[in-house]
């Protein structure tokens, strides 16, 4: 059977540090925190006290106000992205096969939010079970791929992946099958998350996930940095419009980049901790260039899933290095993680839209807040420390690890005619 090849034509981003693809693309070259203060809940008796939110965002100016109070936020930034993907697309909806457009969406948690308020509503009440009708449709993990297919008539696969932080990796790579596979010509993909809440926050504390550098929240995140002691929380959302080739061609459609492959593994380790010597890492990286069919030495530069945590980052490194040999110090290595905190589902699709931006810019974004070398990791890996750099890119690779040891691998290159 021959595969079909899968290319990217259009782009939507709301996330810490900008509401649109040029916002945040222009705030990643400029090593810009989106690291701040907590603004919609009262952190006094918090450890962490700051997050990475979404700014200057008001749903309205996108979605009816009767609308917006059905959805939780995590399913309000999907519809956000998605519109900005679509219109980028700039499909014409008149001649469009909505019966071959899925949409594949990715999300860790869904309506954690919602869920929050139901409960705090009930125990605050007087134990009658009084819950909101919309409860479990605005909570639901997979309510945001739904209204996306409703706005838009998309009928195709239509479905939600959750594996925590890997979970919108996995959504593109499944959608790159369905299209390459001849199951669909279009689908929407990526992945959102809102869960700076009580909750959210709460549990990460008490896991001593997250970082508590209160004194100095836009330095929290320090992938690869010795003073590393947590990730920061993000929230948004990211959306890519994957096409078959001959499709995009045929419409005349603007082609950012073909999805070389995908690769996918599990640690088999601990429920929230990665193997110490990075072996599911080390394994997705090689499925993924397997699948890709391209040597290691292909391959120009890895956003790395780097989220800032003593153990992690080490056993990434590790793992690098293991994949890439000699290689892996010609790579340009970062972790825009510094910079967008951690969006756990969402995380992927931001992360591959900057890979994206890369090849068609030829820039590499940094990993800004280094301070400190870590003896622990090779000190000639280049991280693209605090700066951006200039290169000419032509293969990203993606890496997204979840909590139950989720590993998924994405890789786009420069369109070849």
């Amino acid at each position: 059977m021959t595969l079909r090849r899968v290319v990217v034509t259009g782009l939507g981003a709301l996330t810490p540090i900008g509401n649109t693809v040029q916002e945040y693309w222009d705030s990643l070259i400029n090593g810009v925190s989106g690291a701040a203060p907590i603004t919609y809940f009262d952190t006094t008796n918090f450890k962490t006290k700051f997050a990475c939110e979404v700014k200057n965002f008001n749903v309205e100016d996108f979605i009816d106000r009767k609308e917006a109070r059905r959805m939780d936020r995590y399913a309000q930034y999907a519809l956000v992205a998605t519109e900005e993907a679509v219109k980028d697309a700039n499909f014409n909806f008149d001649t469009l096969d909505k019966d071959r457009v899925g949409v594949i969406w990715g999300s860790g948690i869904g309506g954690l939010e919602t869920f929050q308020e139901e409960v705090i509503n009930w125990t605050n009440g007087n134990g009658t079970p009084k819950f909101n009708p919309f409860f479990i449709p605005k909570m639901i993990a997979d309510i945001a791929g739904g209204h996306i297919s409703i706005k838009y008539g998309f009928r195709g696969p239509n479905f939600t992946t959750v594996s925590a932080c890997a979970s919108s990796t996995n959504a593109l790579i499944d959608a790159f099958n369905y299209i390459r596979l001849g199951h669909a010509d279009v689908i929407v993909t990526g992945g959102s998350e809102a869960a700076v809440t009580i909750a959210g926050m709460g549990g990460f504390n008490a896991m001593h996930a997250l970082s508590t550098r209160n004194d100095d929240p836009k330095t929290a995140s320090r992938p690869m940095d010795k003073d590393r002691e947590g990730f920061v929380l993000g929230e948004g959302a990211g959306a890519l419009i994957l096409e078959e080739y001959e499709h995009a061609i045929a419409r005349g459609a603007t082609i950012y980049c073909e999805v070389g492959g995908g690769g996918m593994s599990a640690d088999a380790h601990h429920i929230t901790a990665p193997h110490p010597e990075g072996l599911g890492a080390r394994n997705v990286m090689r499925n993924c260039l397997k699948d890709a069919g391209l040597k290691p030495e292909d391959v120009d530069a890895v956003n790395m899933h780097g989220t800032s945590t003593p153990l992690g980052d080490i056993a990434e490194s590790k793992a690098i290095i293991e994949v890439f040999g000699d290689h892996a110090y010609n790579l340009n290595l970062n972790s825009t993680k510094s910079m967008t905190g951690h969006l756990l589902g969402a995380a992927g699709a931001i992360e591959t839209i900057s890979c994206i931006l890369a090849i068609k810019h030829g820039i590499i974004p940094p990993t800004i807040n280094h301070f400190t070398d870590d003896e622990n990791i090779d000190p000639k890996l280049n991280f693209t420390f605090n700066k951006a750099q200039k290169r000419d890119v032509k293969v990203v690779m993606s890496n997204t690890f979840g909590f139950g040891g989720h590993n998924a691998c994405v890789l786009v290159k420069k369109l070849e005619a």
